[in-house]
């Protein structure tokens, strides 16, 4: 939930700054799918990392190079 509350904001922040109607105009919605996009993909990544460095911790390996 914390993270689509996140991504909800930090979107609208970055995307939406006309008020002037009552639905997105063509450049805020197209904004809106990349910043959804690069974000779902960053997300997707980190959760790629933490699997890869909890499965060398767990083969006894550390936290990594020093």
């Amino acid at each position: 939930m914390n993270t689509y509350s996140n991504l909800v904001q930090r979107c609208f922040e970055d995307c939406v700054n006309d008020f002037t109607t009552k639905s997105l105009i063509s450049k805020e919605e197209g904004c809106v799918f990349r910043c959804v996009d690069k974000y779902m993909k960053g997300q997707t990544r980190l959760g790629e990392r933490f699997q890869e460095m909890n499965a060398t911790m767990m083969q006894g390996g550390g936290l990594g190079p020093k």
